[in-house]
């Protein structure tokens, strides 16, 4: 059975306070886009000699990380757990850029819950997948619905919120992910929390036209210091005519919204030095 994590991009990223815990409580649109991996599992012989219940294969983009740390495998160690499901052969395609902001490892693991729910008949039920996906990380949640949602907190607390019908119809979107690698680390370094003027979930619901004045990734400032070509990245999507351009995520990924159709070779030209995604809405 096979499924296609996707990835996501932040409309909006916004540090509002310092948690008593250490970490960062946010508010951000979490909208999902269609670059995606490919999930597959087989359902792995009873006589096949493997020391791992999740016998993981990884191909297509290089991931940075031992088979036991991946969190497609943790996420089957954490429903084998409390189900009781067969052993698997994983196989994982790997498209989505890592280190980009475009949250392909935290959708890999949601995928891989839902997956092993419809796969052997859990019926977990969504809250309950949510709820797992948790445990995994703050943005994982919302890969089990993959629906644009408003999230607080650490990104764990979703809402829904409705912006393709009122003012993405039509548009292009365009990601851009140059060679560049930003850790979390230096993504906070320099970071002051601070509420903003309008919160990004009613600023989504206005027109894109007005999104350039009110709609803020928080992590710009803070990155482009360390990594300057990322702000000559985002200045160059507004040359090429992007209505609004910005870092998804904690970067290192940028993305421009156009109100009209953008041949995908002129964009692949003009970003050459990147991977360039072309996606009409």
């Amino acid at each position: 059975m096979i499924i296609f994590p996707c990835a996501k991009i932040n409309l909006g990223l916004n540090v509002v306070e310092r948690r008593p815990d250490g970490y960062h409580n946010l508010q951000t649109v979490f909208f999902p886009v269609p670059i995606c991996d490919a999930l597959e599992i087989k359902t792995m012989d009873e006589h096949f000699p493997s020391a791992v219940a999740c016998d993981l294969k990884v191909t297509g983009n290089a991931v940075e990380c031992n088979e036991a740390d991946n969190l497609i495998v943790k996420a089957y160690n954490m429903i084998a757990a409390d189900f009781d499901i067969p052993r698997v052969h994983a196989h994982l395609y790997k498209n989505i850029p890592s280190q980009a902001g475009l949250g392909g490892g935290s959708s890999d693991a949601a995928f891989m819950i839902r997956l092993l729910d419809q796969r052997f008949r859990i019926n977990i039920g969504n809250a309950a997948m949510e709820s797992y996906a948790a445990r995994l990380g703050a943005d994982c949640p919302f890969f089990i619905s993959a629906e644009p949602a408003y999230a607080e907190g650490i990104g764990e607390i979703l809402s829904p919120v409705n912006i393709t019908d009122h003012n993405l119809k039509g548009h292009t979107l365009v990601v851009v992910k140059p060679d560049v690698a930003v850790s979390t680390k230096e993504a906070f370094s320099h970071i002051k929390p601070c509420q903003p003027e309008v919160c990004c979930r009613d600023v989504v619901a206005m027109p894109v036209e007005e999104w350039k004045s009110l709609l803020k990734n928080d992590f710009e400032d803070s990155v482009f210091s360390f990594h300057p070509q990322l702000k000559e990245i985002k200045e160059r999507l507004y040359a090429f005519g992007a209505t609004y351009a910005q870092m998804s995520g904690s970067g290192s990924s940028l993305f421009g919204i156009f109100n009209s159709k953008v041949d995908k070779e002129e964009a692949e030209k003009a970003f050459a030095d990147c991977r360039t995604f072309v996606i009409d809405f």
